[in-house]
């Protein structure tokens, strides 16, 4: 029996949990999060690298470099429908550590191609595919982690997990613009490339946007390795999580989780390139990480508070801002021959991001609670064995669900950056886009309300 197997497991038992298993959870929470964080970096690294390819002599179309931006959204959202399933089949150590690892692959792989302005566009395409792992890797880390704390204290930690793993999204937009300044690797790193901007040659190591984060994926797949546990009670085959796909609040949680992670995620992809084709003048890499910095650490925030307040109640009125916020961006945006306003347009896009990470928490508040509300109903009255067995198959449902809600939301990371690559082909502008992004929202409010927020809702949560 492997010293990191853990056959017993009750966190909702007060003296367990005080008696050993809350420090075991919260350091398998604190080795989760910085892998998280580099998933999320090598998943959001072509947002930056795109911005530079045709400085460096890469002759691709903006359309092509849309498609390298919003490849990686679709490849990690497919992924994350697998990765959903993982932790029961492979243990939440295991696989920690094999999707931190397999990271490496793309980040190498990048560090080599954007050498070579003759890199062909169909292996930059593979290599944006590839990206995906880090993507897929949101589902199974969600799972894992939720397995470990108690039904109280599952906001917190599904908030710190995601919430500071999605800061790597803001890191790579924020780290990537200084490292490939500069011969960071020496020799080892490669040559660097001639860039061109405003007339103005500068020197640049792009190979630097990939290169950076492999020491780092290597260190933390090694204390993945020795530092996490695999949870017995966790164990499930894909048939026992599959009862999922019958549960009927599975597929309403895609939904509102779409429209929180969707919206975070995709307006993450998109936001340094949609300030580039809106406001020229401006420098998107000075700009474009501070998006998703608030938005990670509003998620942080909205952890705790939808434990205290409720997933549902906070959800509906997160929806709110978030629609406002886009009515802010429709009128600062260029319009009918006015420039614009990129002060107004960034103060409403940062408190657009602000919304989606409150909204990213209170939605993964809510799935939890309503598995483990549904099972519990449906054991009240039983045998004590029938109600413990309740809320271990609650937990293992609660698990699948937040990953494969994560995998459909994930797919906002391709379909945000591709409207407005469409809506500015056909209209001239991001608009159109948006104001589909307002109508969805509405729908949000509306599911929300209706399900679990109103005061006869037959779920609340």
């Amino acid at each position: 029996m492997s010293k990191y197997l853990i056959n017993t497991w009750e966190p909702e038992t007060p003296t367990f949990w005080r008696a050993g298993g809350r420090d075991t959870a919260n350091r398998n929470l604190w080795i989760s999060i910085p892998a998280l964080a580099l998933a999320f970096a090598v998943w959001m690294v072509w947002s930056v690298v795109v911005v530079n390819l045709p400085a460096i002599g890469f002759q691709y179309s903006t359309n092509q470099l849309f498609w390298l931006t919003a490849l990686p959204g679709l490849s990690g959202a497919t992924l994350r429908i697998f990765y959903s399933f993982m932790v029961p089949i492979f243990g939440g150590r295991k696989w920690t550590t094999i999707s931190t690892a397999s990271l490496l692959i793309p980040a190498i792989g990048i560090g080599y191609a954007v050498q070579d302005v003759n890199t062909g566009f169909p292996t930059m395409l593979v290599l944006a595919l590839l990206c995906g792992f880090g993507g897929g890797n949101f589902a199974s880390s969600m799972a894992n982690i939720s397995f470990f704390f108690p039904k109280a204290q599952k906001g917190y930690a599904l908030g710190m997990n995601a919430g500071l793993g999605n800061l790597g999204v803001s890191a790579v937009q924020f780290v990537v613009p200084l490292v490939i300044t500069m011969g960071v690797f020496g020799t080892l790193g490669g040559e660097p490339q001639t860039a061109v901007k405003a007339g103005q040659a500068t020197t640049l190591w792009l190979q630097n946007a990939g290169f950076i984060w492999v020491p780092f994926i290597a260190v933390s797949s090694l204390l993945a390795w020795f530092g996490m546990n695999d949870l017995a009670s966790a164990k499930a085959s894909f048939a026992d999580q599959a009862v999922i796909f019958k549960r009927k609040h599975n597929w309403l949680m895609c939904w509102l989780y779409t429209g929180s992670f969707g919206s975070f995620i995709g307006y993450s992809a998109g936001f340094p390139l949609l300030i580039k084709t809106q406001f020229p003048d401006v420098n998107p890499l000075q700009y474009a990480f501070l998006g998703p910095l608030v938005g990670a650490l509003a998620r942080v925030a909205g952890g705790i508070i939808a434990d205290k307040l409720g997933g549902a109640r906070v959800t509906v009125w997160t929806f709110a801002g978030m629609i406002l916020a886009v009515f802010g961006v429709l009128q600062f945006l260029p319009h009918d021959g006015v420039a614009g306003s990129f002060n107004g347009f960034f103060w409403m896009f940062m408190l657009l991001f602000a919304g989606t990470g409150v909204g990213n928490a209170s939605t993964f508040r809510m799935i939890p609670v309503i598995f483990l509300t549904e099972r519990q109903r449906a054991a009240a009255g039983q045998p004590k064995a029938v109600q413990e067995q309740a809320i271990i198959d609650a937990n293992k449902e609660g698990a699948a669900v937040l990953g494969f809600t994560s995998a459909v939301a994930a797919y906002g990371a391709f379909f945000i950056p591709k409207s407005y690559g469409t809506s500015i082909a056909l209209t001239g502008g991001p608009g159109a886009a948006l104001w589909c992004f307002i109508g969805f929202y509405v729908s949000c409010i509306a599911l929300t309300w209706w399900c679990y927020a109103r005061k006869n809702a037959a779920m609340p949560c």
